[in-house]
């Protein structure tokens, strides 16, 4: 249900964007940090670190892909303020059902493969779109979902994105180029690797959370040793 209302909550924002201007854009974008934060208060400090980094690397790649190189334009042709949050929902969706069928996830795992796998075969052959950029993202998809621990939250993560993407360039809401500029690479619209290519967002909140959290919690320590486990100095006002 969790990862149902995220969904729900992102269709309807996505829907609402293309019937608003830029100022509409920033009254999105404040309610999409608003719901980042209630999503994630009930987590724990460790998931809410990884959901922080999720959001600080997507913004990264949104900023190289989109404004720097146009790999994808955005119906305003700007980087909406409701994207770096929503990537945060996004990875709370797909953890959330990730958790909802851990009894069922090597089921889950075996979806999200066969469905990126066969999303990549159509893109080189029978889709409209020769998506050959895209189909190189789905072997990565796959080394993760068979070598790696996190395989059910990839797994997840992956067809939260599959299907925002596929509503998301059906409605206008963003498009992708028909070739990676100054490459000349055929891209789909969405291309199969780009839900693939979230992963890498996972790996590094999986990866970089935990540091993140350790740190935070040595400096107090490191202050605690340096300035309260002094001894008493003797003498004093009492003694003077």
């Amino acid at each position: 249900m969790r990862a149902a209302a995220i969904a729900a909550y992102l269709a309807a924002l996505l829907a609402v964007d293309t019937q608003v201007s830029l100022h509409g854009q920033l009254l999105l974008g404040a309610l999409t940090w608003i719901a980042v934060v209630v999503a994630a208060r009930p987590l724990a400090p460790e998931r809410r670190a990884q959901v922080a980094v999720v959001i600080c690397a997507a913004t990264v790649a949104e900023l190289t892909g989109s404004i720097l190189w146009g790999v994808y334009t955005y119906r305003l042709h700007n980087l909406p303020t409701f994207v770096p949050p929503a990537h945060g929902l996004v990875f709370m969706a797909g953890l959330a059902l990730s958790d909802g069928v851990r009894r069922h996830a090597r089921a889950l795992v075996v979806v999200a493969a066969v469905a990126a796998t066969t999303w990549g075969v159509l893109g080189v052959t029978v889709l409209p779109r020769t998506d050959a950029a895209g189909a190189l993202g789905v072997p990565l998809l796959l080394a993760f979902l068979w070598r790696s621990r996190a395989r059910a939250a990839y797994a997840g993560v992956f067809l939260v994105v599959a299907a925002l993407e596929l509503y998301g360039t059906a409605i206008g809401t963003w498009r992708w180029a028909e070739a990676l500029p100054g490459l000349g690479v055929p891209d789909g619209n969405p291309p199969s690797g780009v839900a693939s290519g979230y992963v890498w967002f996972d790996v590094m909140a999986l990866l970089v959370a935990p540091r993140i959290l350790a740190l935070c919690t040595a400096v107090p320590r490191l202050g605690q040793v340096k300035y309260g486990d002094e001894p008493p100095l003797r003498g004093g006002i009492n003694q003077a």
